[in-house]
């Protein structure tokens, strides 16, 4: 069933007293099947990550998850001090536009707008992404506790004209044996949206074709140690095919993210 913008509105209306108060992000045992995704990256104005942090997970995390806009993850960049990074997810690419206009034209955002846009210098840095393969997506998320937190790492493989599916087989074949040996299981393989935008308010980075995954250390010392170790292993390019080379000949983009005290991804 299709919702008019009328009856959206009016959903959003009727959530947004309740969910703006939560406390806590809960998506109970699973989180919603998602196969859309948004990695946001917003670069701040100086000594304003908190702020935000504050207003974004006091008002807009609940209100999104309610309507749809599934916040997996919100991070601070452990080597960025005026950068917030964040995930939003949707169930696919048609409840994406929807979702985003009963949350920017709904009670909640129009509020804090004015306030969350004077934290930020820039917004625009947002990749649309969607699973490299069935079940790559995030998976169920345990509800956050203050006693576990680790770091999350984020590799971005820029491809320029090289196919996604086809970069996506090699990653398989010859880069995951080589973490999983190192102990390291991806929590989510993604690959761009080729989808055009559907909610052009916001823009997207539709030019930049991605691989990127990512994946869970204990702390900040085991990911280094894994990331040192890593940079040792030789000879993972020597399978690739000719065809995926430019992709491998650019240095991948790497995040390492703290989870904020809402983040459903800990």
């Amino acid at each position: 069933m299709t919702l008019s913008r009328r009856q959206v509105l009016t959903a959003a209306t009727a959530l947004a007293t309740g969910a703006a108060l939560r406390s806590r992000t809960a998506f109970g045992d699973s989180m919603p099947d998602l196969h859309t995704f948004e990695l946001r990256q917003y670069t701040l104005r100086s000594g304003q990550r908190e702020a935000l942090i504050s207003l974004f997970e006091r008002h807009f995390v609940g209100p999104q998850n309610e309507l749809g806009a599934q916040v997996v993850a919100s991070f601070r960049d452990l080597d960025d001090p005026d950068r917030l990074v964040w995930i939003r997810g949707f169930v696919d690419m048609a409840a994406r536009p929807r979702a985003l206009e009963a949350f920017y034209d709904g009670p909640v955002w129009r509020p804090h707008r004015d306030e969350a846009n004077a934290t930020m210098l820039d917004s625009d840095n947002v990749l649309l992404l969607r699973p490299a393969s069935q079940g790559a997506g995030f998976a169920a998320l345990a509800t956050p506790t203050d006693s576990v937190v680790g770091v999350v790492g984020a590799s971005i493989h820029y491809l320029g004209k090289v196919d996604a599916e086809q970069f996506a087989a090699f990653f398989r074949r010859a880069v995951l044996p080589h973490l999983k040996a190192l102990g390291v299981e991806p929590l989510a393989t993604l690959i761009s949206q080729e989808s055009p935008n559907n909610f052009p308010r916001l823009p997207v980075r539709q030019h930049e074709p991605v691989f990127t995954w990512f994946a869970r250390w204990p702390n900040l010392e085991s990911h280094d140690s894994w990331r040192a170790r890593f940079r040792q292993v030789s000879g993972w390019r020597d399978a690739a095919p000719e065809g995926i080379l430019p992709a491998l000949m650019r240095k991948p983009e790497e995040l390492r993210l703290i989870p904020t005290d809402r983040s459903a991804l800990r």
